[in-house]
């Protein structure tokens, strides 16, 4: 039966867990998104890193109508053909061994920490199993994710937390050094952390982080849930400083916008988890892995990622001669690739400024730190990102 009633904020019974925009969109093209009304809004949101091919992408449309008349869901209980074809495209492009599929970047995290510390436990070292995380990450709100994320706002009222996980402050080797002892399990890191402000590691962070965790017997976890598929220019950002992780989560991008997850890790922590040891309903289905094999299709052509780095630099290229142009507003160009936040002077909002920008059609995300994030997809044309520079700079010169 259908429900004409014309829904508002104060009579809608959806959770009010958003601080939700009046704004609503029915379909999208491209980098462009449309309202009800038909206007057209240039998405530097991406669905918060999500929609790394952009809306509507023929190949993604085409490869998800093609399984929907096929089969949907059979569970883990039997093998499943796109399975089995995304996990070897994923061990072969990272190097890894082993693959496990889940519905989301929370649930990603929280597979990563349970197989490291089920690997210590494999060999022997029961009692090897604190996590180690940096300040101002942000992992995920699963209860677990929320021990792993320090910031107070996640964790108010949602005591008492799990235990097993330790800070020390983002980019300092010093502190992690000091940190190391024969309980740390894994080094939880994010190579650009994107909800904390769009804060990439400092040059030489990530290998020094890999020499911490060969010397003390412990593994590395990348969280690349926003930063990898593509974001910073390869297809993980922890791929640029040449270090190798033991246990890889992703997220967000790998689906292009179907909800869906991966844990990669080296085959002995692979081997470590047995039938039982771990578990989802839903993970990788037919539906699920149609659409991420249909994104490294896309990923894998020709070209892909040249003019990536094209867009990537001409972008970064914008943002430091606006922050040049507007010092007295823009303290810092943060992040990497297509992973940007503009870090505002105290005496200016990124709030105002996002404002602004959504005024002028053009839709940003938010960040700790007063820092505005640029999360444009992959898929940009020149023409368009010299779109947002120039709303920018009109949004800068008024605010």
């Amino acid at each position: 039966m259908s429900d004409d009633r014309n829904f508002s904020a104060e009579t809608s019974a959806v959770m009010p867990t958003y601080g939700r925009l009046d704004l609503w969109f029915e379909r999208g093209e491209g980098v462009w998104l449309y309202d009800k009304n038909g206007e057209a809004y240039l998405d530097c949101a991406s669905g918060i890193a999500v929609n790394n091919l952009g809306h509507n992408h023929p190949h993604l449309v085409a490869c998800l109508k093609g399984q929907v008349d096929k089969l949907w869901h059979v569970s883990n209980l039997y093998r499943i053909e796109g399975q089995e074809r995304l996990a070897r495209r994923l061990a072969d492009k990272t190097g890894l061994d082993h693959v496990f599929f889940c519905n989301s970047g929370a649930e990603a995290n929280e597979g990563a920490v349970k197989m490291a510390r089920r690997y210590h436990h494999a060999n022997g070292e029961e009692g090897r199993h604190t996590i180690l995380c940096a300040g101002g990450a942000f992992h995920g709100r699963t209860l677990g994710m929320l021990a792993a994320t320090d910031r107070p706002a996640f964790r108010e009222g949602f005591g008492p937390l799990a235990t097993g996980f330790d800070h020390v402050p983002f980019g300092n080797l010093n502190a992690l050094r000091d940190a190391m002892s024969d309980k740390i399990a894994a080094i939880f890191i994010e190579p650009v952390q994107g909800e904390g402000g769009a804060n990439a590691a400092p040059e030489g962070y990530l290998e020094g982080v890999r020499a911490a965790a060969d010397e003390f017997g412990a593994l590395v976890i990348a969280d690349e849930i926003q930063c990898g598929m593509g974001r910073t220019g390869t297809l993980f950002a922890y791929q640029q400083s040449g270090i190798e992780p033991d246990i890889i989560a992703t997220a967000k991008g790998l689906g292009g916008g179907f909800p869906m997850g991966a844990v990669i890790a080296k085959k002995a922590i692979g081997d470590a988890m047995g039938p039982g040891s771990h578990g989802t309903t839903f993970g990788g289905s037919p539906l699920a892995v149609a659409a991420g094999n249909a994104v490294l299709d896309v990923m894998d052509e020709a070209g892909f990622f040249d003019n990536l780095g094209a867009r990537i630099t001409q972008l970064d290229d914008g943002l430091h001669s606006l922050q040049v142009q507007f010092g007295q507003k823009i303290s810092e160009v943060r992040g990497a690739g297509f992973l940007r936040g503009l870090k505002m002077d105290n005496a200016y909002q990124a709030a105002d400024l996002n404002a602004a920008l959504r005024d002028r059609h053009l839709l940003a995300v938010p960040a700790a730190d007063n820092v505005l994030r640029l999360l444009p997809p992959l898929t940009i044309s020149q023409e368009e990102v010299e779109k947002i520079l120039m709303i920018l700079h009109e949004c800068l010169e008024t605010l």
